[in-house]
């Protein structure tokens, strides 16, 4: 691990969402801030849509974070289930034996909400993945969103999702879930400066201190390659400092960067542009969140006998 080698506290460029890793673009701001808003204005639906590999998991961890000590919240992740099973899933995962029918299931869950009300505190379920239901799924969702008083929603609801989830949100069987989502926000790849700052808010975070670790052609070419994509980023550092690390240096060089998006396969074809300076000239390389998942719910950052989904604690 290259960690220690470069006097690093914990490897910056590490593949969970963990939210105090979160960099903070202009467009992660916005998004954040439509979140945050649409929580305190109680507007029952917000969606969040962004390619993969933008962080949209991390934001809204560091969403869930920040609204912890005013709300009960459960977090699904890619929910492939039958309309009914969502409401289990979230009455397990708030420590209640789901009812042995869909009536019976409903009351419990109101009980819940009704009780959070009267505590003055809000109930959030966060879907992430949304894209991954099934309509009559996400009809369920919409009518979960009937649970309400004279004066307010009981239950908030944030879909998240890729660019597949607007597409279906458009469809016309669904028009009555996409008429009550009150703010749609979206995340977009960063710039060529947002990716080197990036970079350096990541380094920072995991407590170097030392000398430009990229020279500048190394980040230029890192941030060609990328694209602005957080996670394909992350991929590409931790392979040029494994690298260096590897060949006993205390710099990542243009050699060194170009050969990280070569193991990547991020490059179809290289030119000479200059002496000692390869030209990449890269495509975006597809990646797919397709895993094999379920809806099932687990704690935080932990594995499952099906880990596929994460919950945010109930609070």
């Amino acid at each position: 691990m290259f960690s220690r080698y470069f006097g690093l506290d914990e490897d910056p460029f590490g593949s969970t969402p963990d939210p105090r890793w979160l960099y903070s673009s202009p467009t992660h701001q916005e998004a954040l801030a439509s979140l945050m808003y649409g929580y305190y204005t109680n507007r029952g639906f917000t969606a969040l849509i962004a390619p993969p590999g933008l962080g949209k998991t991390t934001l809204l961890f560091r969403f869930l974070d920040d609204i912890r000590t005013s709300a009960r919240t459960v977090f699904l992740f890619d929910a492939f289930c039958e309309p009914l099973e969502l409401i289990s899933y979230m009455l397990r995962d708030l420590g209640i034996v789901p009812g042995r029918n869909g009536i019976e299931m409903r009351e419990q869950l109101k009980d819940i909400l009704v009780k959070e009300a009267r505590a003055g505190r809000r109930f959030v379920v966060v879907i992430d993945e949304a894209q991954n239901m099934s309509d009559d799924a996400l009809e369920m969702v919409r009518l979960l969103t009937n649970f309400e008083t004279p004066r307010a929603k009981l239950m908030q609801i944030v879909l998240s999702g890729q660019p597949k989830l607007s597409d279906k949100l458009m469809m016309p069987s669904l028009e009555q879930l996409r008429q009550r989502i009150s703010t749609f926000c979206r995340l977009e790849p960063l710039s060529a400066e947002q990716t080197a700052a990036y970079i350096g808010h990541r380094l920072k975070r995991a407590g170097y201190a030392g000398p430009q670790l990229f020279t500048e052609d190394a980040l230029k070419l890192l941030t060609d390659a990328s694209h602005g994509i957080p996670r394909t980023i992350n991929n590409l550092c931790f392979n040029a400092l494994t690298l260096t690390c590897a060949l006993r240096r205390k710099q990542v060089d243009v050699g060194i960067a170009a050969e990280a998006i070569a193991d990547q396969q991020l490059t179809p074809e290289l030119k000479q542009a200059s002496p000692g300076a390869p030209e990449i000239v890269t495509k975006p390389k597809v990646e797919s969140e397709e895993p094999e998942r379920s809806g099932r719910a687990v704690k935080p950052w932990a594995v499952a006998s099906r880990p596929l989904c994460y919950w945010w604690p109930s609070r």
